[in-house]
């Protein structure tokens, strides 16, 4: 779609305390979002957090029980699916395999009964964005997954609708093309300044493509915020936890700005993420696992946090390689480090894990009440 005027105009979508409940149990829980013309906003979160749900509310595929839906200032859910001016890539594809690649990019036009000289000259221009002009005539069947999700892309756009929805669009994809085709729907979505909301619970995909992230746990919106934010600077334990690999403890910062663990000692940095002091309660300290060494006891500086433990585990991850240590009272912590360096520790030996305390991100817990036993540090489990 090379003319500036043919491009897609992107809509402002204003999600506004949309509830969705199945019985007691709130599926969506208020959740409020305020999404730009032309902005690539990804869903993420992990099974049942309510993303999906959030997406079918949006598409018209369910209705809230709660709240409001605004296109460009205009209420959305009194509109029916058809006249919502939404395209769709779902997981799976869900193409005609009946019909030729011109002919399932071409469906949506023939379904609005547009000519069909306009239609194939807008199939031509949907499928020269996807980077596949040569293949209009191919059979679904003679297509590769990759190949097939960009016709389900061309299908989406070729409508030029206000707002693209992706339902987790790379889940079925091996990871070197699901990494290219990261790149190449970002590339597109700028490009023809479509205004798109994806559903992922891969945070590498979301941290990849995103201009913002609205993360989801259990129906409720726990931080709406760039990758760099979101990772960097998580409201509270919840988001540290999930975004990225982490090393959390919890507990209440004591006068000398260190937090008391079984195992060793955590300095906190002088402030809180939100600016609040230190000392006013309980908090979470995270550390990121590229930035823990690891040591010999007794070896670590003193000004550094320290934490006392035996290797568990040794896991090779291409240029890097993650250490698992576990700590006397039973908690993993990762170091990961260059593959490239000399691995000088074994399964079963004893080692500190020590970094500066200016590497260390203070935030607030996400549910105050469940800290009363705070000194044990833990640590999310992340695949290599």
């Amino acid at each position: 779609m090379s003319p500036a005027a043919d491009r897609a105009p992107g809509a402002t979508l204003d999600v506004r305390s949309i509830t969705k409940r199945y019985g007691d149990v709130p599926a969506v829980d208020a959740v409020s979002l305020d999404i730009e013309a032309g902005e690539f906003v990804t869903l993420l979160g992990a099974s049942g957090s309510g993303k999906t749900t959030l997406l079918r509310i949006i598409a018209g595929f369910a209705d809230a029980d709660e709240g409001s839906l605004l296109v460009d200032g205009q209420e959305l859910r009194s509109v029916p699916v058809h006249r919502r001016d939404i395209g769709m890539v779902f997981q799976n594809y869900a193409l005609f395999p009946h019909l030729n690649v011109e002919q399932n990019v071409g469906y949506p036009l023939r379904m609005r009964k547009v000519s069909a000289s306009e239609r194939r000259r807008r199939v031509a221009e949907a499928l020269e964005a996807v980077r596949l002009p040569s293949f209009a005539k191919r059979r679904i069947t003679e297509l590769s997954g990759g190949q097939q999700q960009r016709v389900a892309l061309a299908r989406a756009i070729v409508s030029r609708p206000r707002l693209l929805l992706m339902d987790e669009p790379l889940g079925a994809l091996d990871r070197n093309l699901r990494d290219a085709l990261q790149l190449e729907i970002s590339r597109l979505s700028r490009e023809l300044g479509l205004t798109v909301v994806n559903v992922t619970h891969d945070q590498e995909e979301a941290l990849t493509m995103s201009d913002r992230i609205a993360l989801l746990d259990k129906g409720r919106l726990v931080q709406f915020d760039s990758p760099d934010d979101l990772y960097h600077r998580p409201v509270d334990d919840t988001a540290a936890s999930f975004v990225g690999e982490s090393n959390i403890f919890r507990g209440a910062v004591r006068g000398d700005g260190s937090l008391d663990v079984a195992d060793g000692v955590v300095y906190s940095p002088p402030s809180l993420v939100d600016g609040s002091a230190v000392g006013s309660g309980a908090v979470a300290v995270m550390v990121r696992p590229s930035l823990v060494e690891i040591t010999l006891p007794g070896r670590a500086p003193e000004a550094h946090s320290r934490v006392d433990g035996r290797v568990s585990g040794i896991v090779y991850a291409g240029d890097s390689r993650k250490i698992i240590v576990e700590t006397a009272g039973g908690a993993e912590l990762i170091a990961r480090e260059n593959a490239a360096r000399p691995l000088d520790v074994g399964v079963g030996q004893p080692v500190t894990l020590h970094w500066d305390p200016r590497s260390s991100i203070v935030t607030r817990l996400a549910d105050e009440t469940a800290t009363t036993a705070a000194s044990a540090p833990t640590r999310k489990s992340v695949s290599a």
